[in-house]
């Protein structure tokens, strides 16, 4: 695997390690997102890594296969620049229903690269 790739998988790892570790401690609900300010920055800061780290694996290689890979980047932009139209309940779904199955993916593309 090319070395660029598998440092953005790496820095995808880490980020989603980050939002793990953000809610480790915390009640896991919708609510206790929405009110905790730091919570939000740091969780979108961390969607927003991991965009640009796919936006850069589709550089080097655009047939590299993430499931999702346009709307991640996509999420990324749109954190960015257009950070004021961010949906709370948008971003506390991603996180809920699609950060754990990104996590399983790109974990299983790190592993078999060491192979």
């Amino acid at each position: 695997m090319d070395e660029k790739i598998l440092k953005s998988l790496y820095d995808i790892k880490i980020a989603i390690d980050e939002i793990d570790l953000f809610l480790l401690n915390e009640d896991k609900t919708f609510s206790t997102y929405s009110k905790n300010i730091l919570l939000k920055r740091g969780i979108e800061r961390n969607l927003e890594i991991i965009g640009e780290a796919v936006n850069r694996i589709l550089k080097v290689n655009p047939e590299f296969s993430i499931v999702n890979a346009k709307k991640i980047i996509s999420l990324r932009n749109q954190i960015i620049h257009a950070y004021d139209n961010i949906s709370d309940e948008n971003i506390w779904s991603i996180v809920i229903q699609h950060i754990p199955n990104l996590k399983n993916e790109i974990e299983s593309k790190i592993y078999n690269s060491t192979l």
